[in-house]
Order: C-alpha cells, then structure tokens, then sequence
C-alpha cells in the first residue's frame, strides 16, 4: 500500500482481501463520472464561471436537454458539481471541495512509478 497526501492506493496483487479502499472507489466515481465528453464540456464550462443556469449549459453542448439533465446528473451524484433551484431556473457550479480532492486523487494515481512495467516491453 502507497499513501500519499493522506490518499491510501493498495496495489491489488499484494492486497491480502479483495475489498478496495475507500480512495480507490471514490477516484473511480470521479473518472467513472468524467467519462463522457460531454461531461468535461459541461466541467470545463462551470470551472470558468462562478455558477451557470442550465439553459446556459444546454447553450453550450449540441445535445437535447434530456440528455444534458443526464449528464448533470451523474456529475452531481459523483460529487463534481452541485446545483442549486431558483424557481424557475437550476443553477450549477463545481462543488470545489470534491474538485479539489479529485485533482489531488488523479494526481496521486497518476505518480505512481511504473518501473516494474516493462513486461510488454
């Protein structure tokens, strides 16, 4: 096990129980959660205003407004972003707690030494 900035990544091939740490679930939901285009459309779009409505949001993306409801609502159940109603309109912006601690888990995933993988080499 690997603990960096409090973040605790098990190498799996030498965890002794199958069941994964708390960090290594959420930086799933945090890359689960980005997986789509769309969704880093919509994030790049928040992290470059302080909040945004939906309609501004739709405005941005070439998909129906099914879909960018979908698509919110994956990044807000991750924890990425966070909306608030104002009767008649949502409002988003990035939850900057979750942002941050995202960023500090793909930076800490993304450290990790790969010397030992050379076996496709």
């Amino acid at each position: 096990m690997r603990t960096t900035n409090n973040i605790k990544f098990v190498k799996m091939e030498n965890a002794r129980n199958k069941d994964y740490t708390i960090d290594n679930e959420q930086l799933a939901r945090f890359a689960k959660a980005m997986g789509h285009p769309a969704r880093i459309t919509i994030l790049n779009f928040l992290a470059s205003m302080d909040s945004c409505y939906f309609g501004d949001i739709h405005n941005e993306l070439p998909i129906a407004k099914a879909t960018v409801s979908q698509h919110l609502k994956e990044l807000k159940e991750a924890g990425l972003i966070q909306g608030e109603i104002e009767t008649p309109k949502v409002k988003y912006c990035i939850n900057v707690e979750n942002w941050n601690k995202a960023q500090l888990y793909f930076e800490t995933f993304f450290a990790i030494k790969t010397e030992k993988a050379s076996c496709c080499n």
